[in-house]
């Protein structure tokens, strides 16, 4: 028999998937079988184009701001209402801010704001996924999606690499309280990759080739690149992997 990344029966969350590595994600996973409620901040056109795509009957967005103050909650329930479970988190939204800021110059605000994003909603979303995966009895998978910042820090960029560093903290501790719950938590951290996001800085020559010289493959992800290992961290075939850091980033991490 073949080999295929199979997701048939299973409903997934996918957080930030109107672009970029969330879009990939959905496709990859609809056309796993999959079943895919995905929430979007602002990107309402490409969220009902992506709809479209993939077709109504597998996948359904919402609009939502994901900071820690009660849309994560609500995005789960959608879920369950649309499609009756929940199996799969995919925590891939996020927030970096591309402005560099020494930590004395840093604005509180920004500190806040990035920890709401990308951490506080991070609990929030697992917090009730988890919930529901557990009343269901069945197990399920936890993807978070941390970053080359979170192992070895950003310069400048110390709110962004404070929360995804602990992301990663996050997977290591409920990876093994979860385990006896047969829920799978993983990370895969990406580096550098073609997105939106971005785009400033990989769109400036000089500042691109700088940052592909720290990339040992030469050049930055393609959103599919990042996707695909989250598909398969979320299938049969990673049945004995939980609690990983999965470094997708052309050996960016070693180097860096």
């Amino acid at each position: 028999m073949p080999v295929t990344l199979d997701l048939a029966g299973k409903v997934a969350v996918v957080t930030g998937g109107s672009r970029g590595i969330g879009a990939a994600c959905v496709r990859l996973f609809t056309q796993a079988g999959a079943r895919v409620v995905f929430s979007y901040q602002s990107a309402r056109e490409a969220a009902e184009k992506l709809v479209a795509e993939c077709g109504a009957e597998q996948a359904h967005a919402v609009q939502a701001t994901l900071d820690g103050r009660g849309a994560e909650r609500a995005l789960v329930q959608a879920a369950v209402q649309r499609f009756g479970r929940l199996d799969i988190l995919v925590v891939n939204h996020g927030v970096w801010p591309p402005q560099d800021q020494p930590i004395d110059a840093m604005p509180d605000e920004q500190w806040h704001s990035t920890v709401a994003t990308n951490l506080d909603s991070a609990f929030a979303l697992v917090k009730h996924s988890v919930a529901q995966m557990k009343a269901q009895g069945v197990g399920g998978h936890v993807v978070l999606v941390s970053s080359t910042a979170g192992q070895r820090g950003e310069a400048f960029h110390c709110d962004y690499a404070a929360t995804k560093g602990a992301v990663i903290s996050m997977v290591k501790g409920l990876s093994t309280e979860l385990a006896r719950h047969g829920i799978y938590v993983n990370c895969v951290a990406p580096g550098w990759v073609a997105t939106d996001m971005a785009a400033g800085a990989l769109g400036q020559p000089d500042a691109q080739d700088k940052i592909f010289r720290l990339i040992p493959l030469g050049r930055a992800a393609k959103p599919e690149e990042i996707a695909a290992p989250i598909l398969f961290l979320c299938t049969k075939h990673a049945g004995f992997i939980t609690g990983e850091i999965f470094n997708v980033n052309g050996g960016a991490v070693l180097v860096g």
